[in-house]
């Protein structure tokens, strides 16, 4: 399995969980919280290294080509990461958290989309060996942050 199907498939997951939730009623609270308890978990196995994430940073700066996404989120705009520290604070069916759950699946929709549309190209556009190197990266990431619990479908 290569890095862009790894990713698609933590995308996927993360969309679904998200739209589970937005289907729960207000008094679901305790799904609402097992949902999210999900989301947190799958967000572990997700975190980027420091190299990976400077690397999708300088191949941005090096890629404004078509397709490149207008909608960026602000600097007043908090992260997805950000936003599941600040929802771990809160509890689970306040308006708060609810309202900070809305703007989650907004930014998790965000990045998947500005991944799969810009960095995706430009994975394909590596030469094969350097596909499976990161791939393998990944994969080892992976497996580091899920303390060896995770399994690729390989």
């Amino acid at each position: 399995m290569n890095a862009t199907s790894l990713l698609r498939d933590d995308h996927k997951r993360f969309k679904e969980l998200l739209r589970k939730y937005e289907k729960l009623s207000d008094e679901e609270v305790e799904q609402k919280e097992d949902i999210f308890a999900m989301l947190k978990a799958e967000s572990t196995t997700t975190r980027p290294s420091k190299r990976r994430s400077s690397t999708r940073r300088r191949a941005r700066s090096r890629w404004p080509g078509p397709g490149r996404s207008s909608r960026r989120p602000s600097r007043s705009t908090p992260s997805w990461r950000t936003l599941l520290e600040e929802l771990s604070e809160l509890e689970a069916g306040d308006v708060e958290f609810e309202a900070k759950m809305k703007v989650l699946k907004e930014n998790v929709e965000h990045h998947a989309h500005e991944e799969e549309m810009e960095v995706f190209p430009l994975f394909r556009k590596l030469p094969h060996e350097r596909q499976d190197e990161v791939s393998e990266r990944l994969r080892a990431r992976k497996f580091e942050l899920s303390e060896g619990d995770w399994d690729d479908g390989a």
